[in-house]
């Protein structure tokens, strides 16, 4: 295999510039699109299942079995189906997004303290209006700590969907993976994935950022 030279390295960054920004734009489009799906799914089972014991189980159990399926047997399953592409990507991507939303959203929603549920309900609140008006905005970081962990998930998993002709920056490490010994395989497959660890921490400061801005003052660490 050729070894790694830091000048053929630039040359190759130099020359694929647009393709490898056009690669990144598609892997964070994928990696958003999935998150949200996963966050308006996993946010209303969790508000769904809360306070039922046996549905909440059902439903955290079901969630953790399912994330231990290997990305690479779901992807291969959801193919013959969903064909290639944009579709079965997103779904698998969903898929494995949706424990810890779920689980966060319980959690969170479950640790209210029920004082203030009690002087919610002293001030003539209904149900509805303290889920929305005093339970979510609490559960409110523990909810976002899910979906970073989600969004974590997902930018490394839609690497592997390059299997299936997902989009992102899979393409060049599988390319690399594929070329072992010509002369750009290590460069495809280190562009890549340094690309991915970069895309990765770029994603999660936002959404610690987004995470402040959309917390209460009075929660805010």
């Amino acid at each position: 295999m050729t070894g790694f030279n830091w000048e053929d390295l630039m040359a190759f960054l130099t020359r694929r510039a647009d393709d490898i920004l056009e690669l990144t734009r598609d892997h964070l489009v994928v990696v958003v699109v999935s998150v949200v799906l996963a966050a308006i799914i996993g946010i209303g089972l969790g508000i769904l299942v809360r306070n039922r014991r046996i549905a909440r189980t059902t439903v955290l159990t079901a969630a953790a079995v399912a994330i231990t399926i290997p990305s690479l047997a779901l992807l291969a399953l959801l193919s013959p189906v969903l064909g290639l592409g944009w579709l079965p990507t997103v779904v698998a991507l969903v898929f494995y997004s949706l424990l810890p939303v779920v689980r966060n959203t319980v959690v969170g929603l479950r640790e209210v303290p029920v004082s203030v549920l009690e002087s919610a309900r002293g001030m003539g609140l209904g149900p509805t209006r303290i889920l929305f008006t005093v339970q979510l905005p609490i559960a409110w970081p523990v909810i976002m700590t899910g979906i970073r962990v989600a969004a974590q998930l997902t930018v490394g998993i839609a690497a592997i969907a390059a299997y299936v002709a997902g989009p992102g920056l899979g393409e060049y490490i599988f390319k690399g993976l594929s070329s072992l010994g010509s002369k750009n395989a290590l460069n495809y497959a280190l562009t890549g994935t340094v690309a991915v660890i970069i895309l990765a921490l770029v994603l999660d400061g936002i959404l610690v950022l987004v995470a402040r801005l959309t917390t209460s003052r009075g929660l805010r660490a």
